[in-house]
């Protein structure tokens, strides 16, 4: 890390690596709390798609929809006051309905789909697509790579596109290997590579948010060059636990955990990060309910914080973003 070069009066400017869900609450949660404040947010690509051709972007979107307050609180996903009449039609007329598309929804995928045929890129795209949905100048959305990586999953049931295996499969057939399609030719974006190496004065702090490991982060994560980069210029790299008393609030995280014959906990967690990341993380944020096990860990890991990570709601979203902030301004 770079953190002996960095005065630790200057304030880091915040970088969060998402997935959807609980890295979406995070991000809201985060925008909320820096108050007008810089911060970034870089968003996994391995889930996106094509579907009706169309470029369906599902975690960049969640995060769009978080920061612009339009997510629908309920689903955690798409947006808020949907309606389906689009969607309803296709199924009427035989097409795929496994993966829903609301009215709103789809109108940005087409909004997207139109400014990537006029030449823009995907980190510009996004950017567009921020300012029109009215996210305030102060966050900045980001996706990790402009090139193209999809995720795919080995299962019981032969090998499957994340979404089919997520959203058609539900997640069902027993996970034997995960990988990133594309990943070996693509690099980090450049607007996130322009900000880690413009942060010369204050720094950056990135924080890994509390998405499956597996699914969100690893496809940003093993992009080729972004842990050296992160190690180079990051001030300190923050790690949330997806894992909550042996369960993952949301998603397939421990199932998968499981399935891979990994402890299913926030210690099974933290090695796994550990060992494909050796060397990336300075602190482990995990969540109070695991005090004692934290306690046993710290023998070896001293840096692991321990607070309430549940955001069940806008407000303890906020509360817990507080906190990650304190983490990071005060090193605790």
């Amino acid at each position: 890390m770079t953190s002996g070069s960095i005065r630790d009066e200057e304030q880091a400017e915040l970088l969060l690596l998402s997935g959807g869900g609980g890295g979406a609450r995070l991000a809201a949660g985060l925008h909320v709390a820096t108050a007008g404040e810089r911060f970034s947010v870089v968003t996994n690509t391995g889930d996106d798609f094509e579907h009706f051709g169309l470029a369906i972007c599902p975690d960049t979107d969640s995060v769009l929809y978080a920061l612009s307050q339009q997510i629908d609180p309920v689903r955690g996903w798409g947006r808020e006051a949907e309606s389906w009449g689009v969607f309803a039609e296709l199924s009427k007329l035989g097409g795929p309905d496994w993966f829903q598309l609301g009215d709103k929804d789809l109108a940005l995928h087409l909004i997207r789909a139109a400014l990537l045929a006029d030449g823009l890129g995907l980190c510009e795209v996004t950017a567009v697509l921020a300012r029109r949905l009215g996210v305030t100048s102060a966050a900045s959305i980001m996706p990790a790579t402009e090139d193209r990586v999809r995720t795919r999953v080995i299962t019981s049931e032969g090998e499957m596109a994340f979404q089919e295996y997520f959203v058609k499969h539900r997640c069902e057939p027993h996970l034997i290997a995960v990988r990133y399609e594309g990943i070996e030719a693509a690099k980090p974006a450049l607007p996130l590579v322009s900000l880690l190496e413009n942060a010369v004065g204050r720094g950056v702090d990135v924080v890994l948010g509390p998405s499956n490991p597996f699914l969100s982060l690893a496809p940003i994560l093993d992009v080729p060059g972004m842990p050296n980069l992160l190690k180079e210029r990051a001030r300190r790299v923050i790690a949330v636990s997806p894992i909550v008393e042996g369960q993952a609030l949301k998603g397939p995280a421990a199932k998968i955990m499981s399935e891979l014959g990994l402890s299913v906990s926030a210690a099974g967690w933290m090695q796994w990060m550990s060992d494909r990341y050796p060397g990336l993380i300075d602190v482990w944020v995990w969540d109070e309910r695991d005090h004692e096990l934290a306690d046993t860990m710290r023998v070896t890991h001293p840096n692991i914080v321990v607070t309430d990570t549940v955001m069940s709601d806008p407000e303890r979203a906020r509360q817990f973003a507080e906190r990650i902030l304190r983490v990071s301004r005060d090193g605790d």
